[in-house]
């Protein structure tokens, strides 16, 4: 792989003394980045590529640290209904997902992160029908074709109806089975190396959806494979009084008493917190995965950021499934963060570069990669966004990143993962466009008939 030289282009490096250039360089060797700095960039004396980075910025690439990938396959429907409701309409759909299905509408929401920034997505694969073949092989391969790195977070439900919980009983697998496939999982597919693409993360549900068996023998697992953990929690106040009536407790403390806080834990939506429980989050090294779009759009709550960053917590940006955001964009999350944190907690609350600092350092602290990726930096791999902010859309703004947060989304002229091509000049490079669109019009339609035949769809 030949030197890139990305030339002439503000820079951005969003390390911890927030070192920026408003003309400066990056220059990438071997996956990595060699080096970084103001003025022009000497030009190595080989063969290499230059990048006119003129009227660009750069940036570490973005870092989406909650989703569902599968959920491209069921945009539109439950529009207007809470979490609860949103869930046990769907469902009955996602009944009917089989591998080829995940796989089309994986691929396909994967592209749409590629061309809004992002180089590394954390996706959280909970459903499983026992006539839908290898779901997460499904996703891992959607994950290689595409070319981002992948945290695969190997789901589980073993709590339908007939138990209390939301799911179909025949959407649940058995406890102990859930465990076994999650462990072939980690078998199979993670890879702990630094540069690795593809890593497997273990994620029980939810606390309504999954029994306290499942939930303490995941952690176990988790702990023994060295492997991080993850699910949703205090993402409603329907989950504040589920838990309480059925625990005597909040699902923090439910969580913390079965081993689910921890610096190797981070944590879906945590919109629900008392003062309390932020500075346990904080104190533990636990992660939080803000997913502003997606609580907006099932009116779930605007999840308290600021506080969560003062006490010392690991908070990154999440899109959420494609169903509760059918936007799918990484990007746009850094202007609703902005928007909902201020909302909460006035103009102060969130700055341009605390909301960039959220989709890249505070992501790769939520997934234990802080020292391979989220910050341009010698060394480190070279997952970069180059951002054209010389058009119409951005014209005057004279701080870029306040152009990127705050104005319309830009487009990409470039995204690199390890120093590889994925997007270039804000096209998909690694497959068909075209091709991804059939494919996913097929999972969706597949979906809806199926779902259809079995008594109706929401």
């Amino acid at each position: 792989m030949r030197p890139t030289v990305i030339d002439g282009v503000a820079v951005s490096t969003v390390d911890s003394v927030g070192t920026e250039f408003a003309f400066g360089h990056v220059v990438v060797e071997g996956g990595r980045i060699a080096a970084v700095g103001p003025g022009q960039a000497p030009r190595p004396s080989g063969p290499h590529t230059w990048v006119d980075g003129s009227g660009c910025l750069v940036t570490p690439g973005l870092v989406n640290t909650h989703h569902h990938l599968y959920q491209w396959a069921t945009r539109g429907l439950a529009q207007d209904l809470p979490l609860f409701q949103w869930l046990t309409a769907l469902y009955p759909v996602w009944r009917g997902l089989d591998a080829e299905s995940t796989h089309g509408a994986a691929s396909a929401g994967l592209a749409r992160l590629a061309t809004t920034g992002c180089t590394t997505a954390a996706d959280h694969h909970y459903v499983f029908p026992r006539e839908g073949g290898d779901q997460f092989g499904a996703l891992v391969s959607a994950g290689r074709r595409i070319g981002l790195r992948l945290h695969a977070v190997r789901g589980s439900m073993d709590r339908g109806r007939s138990r209390g919980g939301l799911p179909p009983d025949d959407l649940v697998e058995e406890t102990d089975a859930a465990l076994a496939a999650t462990e072939e999982a980690i078998d199979t597919h993670h890879d702990p190396s630094p540069d690795a693409l593809v890593r497997v993360a273990v994620g029980p549900c939810s606390p309504f959806s999954v029994s306290r068996e499942l939930m303490v023998g995941a952690a176990e697992l988790a702990r023994a494979k060295g492997v991080r953990l993850h699910t949703h929690l205090a993402e409603t106040t329907d989950e504040q009084h589920r838990c309480r009536a059925e625990y005597g407790c909040t699902p923090t403390e439910y969580a913390e008493r079965l081993g689910w806080l921890g610096a190797d834990v981070w944590l879906a939506h945590t919109v629900h917190l008392s003062p309390e429980e932020v500075e346990r989050l904080g104190a533990t090294g636990t992660g939080s995965a803000h997913c502003p779009t997606s609580n907006g759009r099932l009116g779930t709550g605007i999840a308290p950021v600021r506080e969560l960053l003062d006490a010392g917590a690991a908070v990154g940006l999440g899109v959420d499934g494609a169903a509760s955001n059918e936007s799918g964009g990484l990007v746009e999350e850094l202007h609703q963060a902005l928007l909902q944190a201020r909302q909460r907690g006035g103009p102060e609350a969130l700055g341009v570069r605390q909301a960039l600092w959220l989709a890249t350092m505070g992501g790769a602290r939520c997934l234990g990669r802080q020292d391979e990726i989220g910050s341009i930096e010698p060394g480190k791999l070279a997952d970069l966004a180059v951002w054209r902010l010389d058009g119409l859309d951005h014209a005057g703004v004279d701080d870029p990143v306040a152009a990127l947060v705050l104005g319309p989304r830009p487009r990409l002229k470039l995204l690199l993962v390890g120093g590889r091509t994925v997007v270039d000049d804000g096209e998909l490079r690694t497959a068909s466009a075209t091709e991804l669109a059939r494919e996913l019009r097929t999972a969706a339609a597949r979906l809806k008939a199926t779902a259809e035949r079995r008594g109706g769809i929401t």
